[in-house]
């Protein structure tokens, strides 16, 4: 790990193009006698991307090579940068092959430098598509939770927090529609020991997107409500197509004031409003509980129906006819006598044993 630091200062100081998958883009030669690349995919804080064909299978399938490339220059920056990529790895390994994650296809060091291929996944992220045709419908909105969720889910199910929920990190696969999460480099694994939740620290950095990572992201205590809050914030980007840099916030208590940029149902409205609440505990702890509120949404006329607003065994006051007890109120009375009948035959019977002694 030490050793490959001098060389990533060189890269990351370097143009694109001096890199090695810069200069052979578009070219016949291969990269590792497999990798014939492509195109530049996009560039981040951590690296760059490249869309390559994979001409040692059969089928030569597409892939993205990820390129570590970190815009830092101090070597404990590099070490963490390093750290990062290998954690994505072995995330995506662990994570194994869900339809809705992109598969680790391999994972690799050349001189000094890390790659990492996966699976390619052809489609437009979900910032791109509210971009071309605009907001979504409540309708649309609900839509992609209840098809986010279940993936968010299973990543928690697998002690993972992915702390960069984003649009640009959702995918909208253009040959079936599914929606696929992306980019795991900002991964946290969360362990429990003992029945006590304990997270151990990966990084003393706060690694996210600001106005998508909630406070205590941003506090470097991320937690699987962390991913509910940004995944809220996704919701208010698809429903307005306003980053969360342009919504207001209250001064008194950090809550984001949405609810008039927003015309959706009273119920839809609470849910949202739990998602993006600034204090954790009152936020939805995980995907669950905001799976089994939206499904609740269709019965909620009937269960009103049925449902009492007076509490068991309460009778309203001014259905009580004068002079009425309850029962428990005349059980309540009649014990009260009992142990007040009790006292007074316990005092007559300590009088005679009194008297009976001086009389002795």
């Amino acid at each position: 790990m030490d050793s490959s630091v001098p060389q990533l200062d060189n890269l990351r100081s370097s143009p694109q193009h001096q890199t090695y998958l810069g200069q052979i883009c578009g070219s016949d030669r291969l990269f590792r006698d497999r990798y014939k690349i492509f195109r530049t995919l996009g560039r981040g804080g951590f690296g760059v991307t490249f869309l390559a064909r994979d001409v040692a299978l059969p089928s030569s399938p597409l892939c993205v090579i990820k390129l570590l490339c970190p815009k830092v220059s101090h070597p404990m920056a590099l070490q963490r940068a390093c750290q990062r990529f290998e954690r994505e790895a072995k995330i995506l390994s662990q994570l194994g092959s869900h339809a809705q994650i992109p598969r680790l296809l391999n994972y690799f060091q050349v001189n000094g430098e890390f790659y990492l291929v996966q699976e390619y996944i052809k489609g437009r992220t979900l910032a791109r598509e509210v971009k071309m045709k605009g907001s979504l419908s409540e309708r649309e909105v609900k839509q992609f939770l209840w098809e986010i969720l279940p993936v968010l889910s299973y990543v928690h199910e697998n002690n993972v927090i992915h702390r960069d929920i984003k649009p640009p990190n959702i995918i909208r696969c253009q040959d079936d529609g599914r929606l696929v999460l992306i980019d795991f480099g900002a991964v946290k694994e969360h362990f429990i020991r003992m029945g006590e939740s304990t997270q151990r620290a990966t990084t003393t950095h706060f690694v996210g997107t600001l106005g998508f990572a909630p406070p205590e992201q941003l506090a470097l205590r991320s937690t699987y409500a962390s991913d509910i809050f940004a995944l809220g914030v996704t919701c208010l980007y698809l429903l307005t197509g306003k980053p969360p840099m342009e919504f207001d916030y209250n001064p008194a208590t950090g809550e984001v004031n949405w609810q008039a940029a927003v015309q959706v149902s009273d119920h839809f409205s609470k849910v949202l409003d739990k998602m993006l609440k600034v204090s954790c505990r009152d936020r939805y702890q995980n995907a669950e509980e905001v799976l089994r509120m939206l499904d609740l949404e269709p019965y909620l006329d009937s269960l009103a129906d049925c449902m009492n607003s007076t509490p068991l065994g309460v009778i309203a006051e001014e259905e009580i006819p004068e002079g009425y007890l309850s029962p428990i109120m005349r059980t309540a009375i009649a014990i009260r006598q009992w142990r007040a009948r009790q006292k007074v035959r316990d005092r007559r019977s300590q009088s005679k044993s009194e008297e009976v002694m001086l009389r002795r």
